[in-house]
């Protein structure tokens, strides 16, 4: 796997693609592709052919503007064995490979998803193209593992338990640079969730995932400035977090401290791990992708508020 320098910016699509170049030569069965998408998504193979009837020895498959068909030929291809089949377009157009998808984890198919542009930060392209409620539309899917790395480190693991684990993985990727977190790590994305920062008897926990782990660590900075010591969590994978002994799991979102969410989509569903959410129920809006984040508060000011308006009410 590659490895990414804390304090360094990486876009976790564009990391994903550092990987995919390393994974090529170590895993043979790896074929995939875009849906038309392969440069904006981080899809293609270097070195390696197109698939078509004249070279089928080929492991880059361009499928157009195909995304339920692509859908549908990585199942098939998992099904038929030897092989470790991708796909990639935007997470907005996962709604498009939803029958797919669904068969996928009916049939503990073993293919990796690959949606990037995660966020209102997509920008311009407004809220036709911003996946508000899809990556908790997808958590609702049986037997689907999806994972949102917080960095190009958490993509590497990500990865890896694609790789690692049966079944369907969808990979939920950033369009825009992420900070690379000295506290984040590969392997522990298979735990599906862990602690970046964790003062001695924290008053409160802030769990985050995929760009808004870099705002709760901001928030959490500012708030130790007020006297408040928080925990932060990044939790890249529910479905592998609520795989853990329950031990373990309380060892990381003890049910006793006031916890706040943060993502940037929709809130519904996080009351599972969360007293308060922070996130986004209602569509974007056109504007720089920056812009737009700050605008629907996904800030590390109105985190901190959060917590102080919790701790405030207890």
């Amino acid at each position: 796997m590659p490895s990414f320098e804390p304090g360094s910016k990486v876009a976790t699509r564009k990391a994903s693609q550092n990987v995919l170049a390393a994974l090529t030569g170590a895993v043979p069965g790896l074929i995939g592709g875009s849906a038309d998408l392969t440069g904006n998504t981080g899809t293609k193979l270097a070195g390696e052919s197109a698939n078509s009837p004249e070279h089928p020895e080929g492991r880059q498959i361009y499928f157009g503007v195909r995304e339920h068909a692509m859908g549908s030929v990585l199942v098939g291809l998992a099904h038929h064995g030897g092989t470790l089949p991708f796909g990639g377009t935007f997470l907005v157009f996962a709604d498009y490979m939803r029958p797919a998808v669904r068969l996928a984890a009916m049939s503990r198919a073993k293919a990796v998803f690959v949606w990037s542009h995660d966020s209102v930060g997509v920008g311009e392209d407004g809220p036709t193209h911003q996946p508000v409620e899809h990556v908790m539309s997808l958590r609702t899917i049986p037997d689907l593992r999806v994972i949102r790395p917080a960095d190009a480190t958490e993509t590497a693991g990500a990865w890896k338990l694609a790789i690692e684990s049966d079944g369907p993985t969808a990979l939920i990727l950033s369009r825009q640079d992420l900070p690379v977190l000295e506290q984040t790590s590969v392997d522990l994305v298979a735990q599906g969730a862990y602690a970046l920062l964790d003062p001695p008897s924290p008053d409160a926990v802030l769990v985050g995932t995929g760009s808004e782990v870099a705002l709760c660590l901001e928030a959490a900075q500012a708030l130790a400035a007020d006297g408040i010591t928080v925990r932060v969590v990044s939790m890249p994978c529910w479905e592998a977090f609520e795989d853990q002994p329950f031990d373990l799991q309380e060892s990381i979102l003890p049910s006793d401290l006031p916890t706040v969410s943060v993502e940037a989509g929709v809130t519904l569903g996080w009351g599972e791990h969360a007293d308060i959410a922070v996130g986004i129920d209602r569509f974007g809006a056109s504007a720089p992708g920056d812009l737009v984040l700050q605008e629907l508060g996904m800030n590390a000011d109105n985190v901190a508020d959060a917590i102080r308006d919790l701790l405030g009410s207890i």
